[in-house]
Parts: structure tokens; sequence; C-alpha cells
């Protein structure tokens, strides 16, 4: 009987070449698993495919609530970006993913996992860096790695072993979706020095094509979780398939970046991702009105180190649950509603409430209703300033 090997299966160029070339060159039977997390329409189709071009069984696991509850809930706690810009979509699904295909392969007796990652790229690391958290036993393939193909070379294979591909050498992109986001690579995209050409970009519209008139939602979050769009109960996964519909139409959530990936290059990427900016800046005003100024500012270097988790692929590590039990901590009073002004592209909180509010109005205004005692700043500035004054006046640096 032939080894079993489990494939990270997508249905894009990679992992599609992947199966045949996996089988073919390691004589393996190979299981094709796509984890479906949202936004990919046609699963269906995707599971036909992998048999079609070789797998022995192809398997389509439904993990969208999975993905909301136990990944995105933890995202918007630790407001998830990287390098200030990119929302982690991919990096965040990574273990899951990974998570299930080992599952799977503890359940058909295999004893060879297989992603389609390349050599260059970040997710090779967070694949497999799962696998050994998860599955130590277990031996690893990475046919990217190893075919030395270019991504034309790779098309032509397809062409030549009569595999679908969903690209040309026209459009050579290489694209990743969940409901988080939606990333787009290769082509024209890999020269950062030309504008992002007009048909990379399939989630959004141009935000100068986007509605002369704003567009209003409000968001409310219970503890952290949205729980309701313009005051109607939703689940997450229906909120966040709104908010991507919606924010998409008024030009919200593209990001043009160059990225510095884990593995040391530099990357010029184009990511879309409507909801989770939405939500992500919706979630952190709402945390600016009820949460106090110290557990604020902690909590931002604590952010920092959470996203790096996360983009490193250490996401089943010690470290990872203790900032998760300290993001949870903060999350019990982000309770309220946050109204998000989207336009042209942009999405700005513009009013917001919570029964948790510290917000206090007669210490805030200037106006008749003021109580607080502007005399006791003297005092207060006093002291505050008193270690730089002491220190002038021993040294005379600043004098």
């Amino acid at each position: 009987m032939a080894e079993k090997c489990v494939l990270a299966y997508s249905g894009g160029l990679d992992t599609s070449v992947a199966i045949r070339w996996i089988a073919e060159t390691y004589d393996v039977d190979v299981i094709a698993v796509a984890v479906d997390v949202g936004e990919e329409r046609d699963y269906e189709g995707i599971r036909a495919k992998g048999e079609q071009v070789g797998a022995v069984e192809s398997i389509v696991v439904d993990a969208k609530e999975e993905f909301f509850s136990d990944y995105i809930t933890r995202a918007l706690a630790a407001n998830l970006t990287y390098e200030r810009k990119y929302v982690c979509f991919t990096a965040l699904a990574r273990p899951l993913l990974a998570q299930e295909q080992v599952r799977v392969a503890r359940e058909y007796g295999a004893s060879l996992l297989a992603h389609g990652c390349t050599g260059k790229g970040n997710d090779q690391v967070r694949f497999e860096v799962t696998y050994a958290a998860l599955a130590p036993e277990m031996r690893v393939i990475a046919p990217a790695r190893e075919w030395g193909m270019t991504r034309e070379q790779e098309i032509d294979y397809a062409e030549e072993h009569g595999i679908p591909v969903p690209v040309a050498k026209a459009t050579p992109y290489s694209t990743d979706t969940n409901m988080w986001g939606h990333s787009i690579e290769c082509g024209l995209i890999e020269d950062p020095s030309l504008e992002a050409p007009d048909d990379a970009w399939s989630w959004t519209v141009s935000p100068q094509e986007a509605p002369d008139e704003p567009t209003y939602v409000k968001v409310t979050f219970e503890q952290g979780v949205p729980v309701a769009l313009d005051g109607v109960a939703m689940g997450g996964v229906a909120l966040i398939d709104t908010l991507n519909q919606v924010g998409g139409a008024n030009g919200v959530g593209r990001v043009n970046m160059m990225e510095n990936r884990l593995v040391g290059i530099k990357s010029r990427e184009l990511y879309e991702a409507p909801a989770a900016t939405i939500l992500l800046e919706a979630h952190k005003d709402l945390e600016s009105l009820v949460l106090d100024r110290e557990t604020t500012h902690f909590k931002q270097g604590m952010e920092l180190k959470w996203t790096e988790m996360v983009y490193y692929g250490l996401w089943f590590t010690p470290l990872r649950e203790a900032l998760d039990a300290f993001m949870a901590e903060t999350q019990k009073p982000v309770t309220g509603d946050v109204t998000v002004k989207l336009y042209k592209g942009t999405a700005e909180a513009v009013a917001r409430t919570s029964p948790n509010s510290l917000y206090d109005f007669s210490l805030a205004t200037y106006g008749e209703e003021d109580v607080f005692d502007q005399a006791s700043s003297r005092g207060f500035i006093e002291l505050f300033g008193l270690p730089a004054k002491v220190v002038s006046m021993v040294s005379k640096k600043y004098q």
C-alpha cells in the first residue's frame, strides 16, 4: 500500500500542480484538503478539481464559524495589523488550515504533510511550524521549494498535464482569499515602481468611482465581539460578509505596501480587506472610549508582539496563549456602538456610545457645566516636572 500524503489544497496553480507532481515524484497517494474560511464561493468546484487532477481523495472542511470565533475575534481583541497596514488575514488562517490538515492526516493514516508554499514566502514557515507543534512525527513535502519551476513554467506544466488553473501568463496573479481579506501577488505587481494594475483588484471599486455620498454603518460590540450591524443582530460570518460587500462598494480596504517578510526579503503586496478595515477602525475607537490610559498604552505594546506571533506562524505556542489571556481581560468593558463613515476608500469612526464609557462631559467641557478644578493643575505640573528640574539644576545640561 502506498504512503499517503495530505496536501493543503486551494485549487490554485501551485497546489493543483503539486497534486500531480507529488504523486509522480514520491510515488504516494495524495489526499487534497481544502478548508473553507470564507469568501471563496465554489468549494465544490475546488473539491472536484482536486480529484480531476489526481488526488485519491479531495475533501472540503467548513471552518468558517471556527475561523470567526477562535481566530478573528482574537485578532480584533489585539487589533491585529502588521507594519500598520496589513491585517494579516492569510497569516491568521494558516494555523487553522494546518490544524485541519493534520486532523485529516491522522484520520486517513497518512505519514506525510504537504503545502504549496514557495521558499520565498512566509506561509511555508506558518504551515511547518504548526506541523511541528501538532504532528512532529510526520514528514513534510514542500514541492514549490523542490521543483525549481518559475511561475511561467508551472503554467506550462499545468497545460501539458491537462490541469485547469485560474491564471494565464498575461495575468499571472497569485491570490489568497478568506473572509478577512484577499491578497494579490506576482505579475506586474512585483515591480514596486509601477502603479498597481486595475485588473488586480476584485473586492473593491476604485475610490474615485465609489459613490459621491458617504455610507454610514453602525457596529455593535459585546465584550469586543461584533454582534450586530445597524441594529440588526447577526452572526459573525454574515456580519463580515455584509461589511465586505458594503465596504468594497465604497472602495474601502485597499492596501498597497512594501512588506518585510519573515524570511528576510522585501515584497510589494496588494491586499483588499473591507470588513477587517471597518471593524478594526470601530473596535479601536470603542476601546479608546472605555479603556483607561495605562491599559491602552500598555496594550499597544502587547498588540505589536501578538501581531508578530501571528505573522511569524507561532500560533500554537504558550506565549500566544498567555497574550490572549491578557487581551481577553481588556475586552470585558468593550461593549457599545460605533458609527463608521465610509467614503471613497476611507473608513472613519465618527460616533460612539458605551455603557462603560470613561468620558465625563463635566470634566471635558469648557462650558458652564465644567467642574474641573484648573487651579490644581499647577501643583500637578510642579511635581510631574520635578525630576527634570532637579537634573537640570545639578548637571546644568539644559541651561
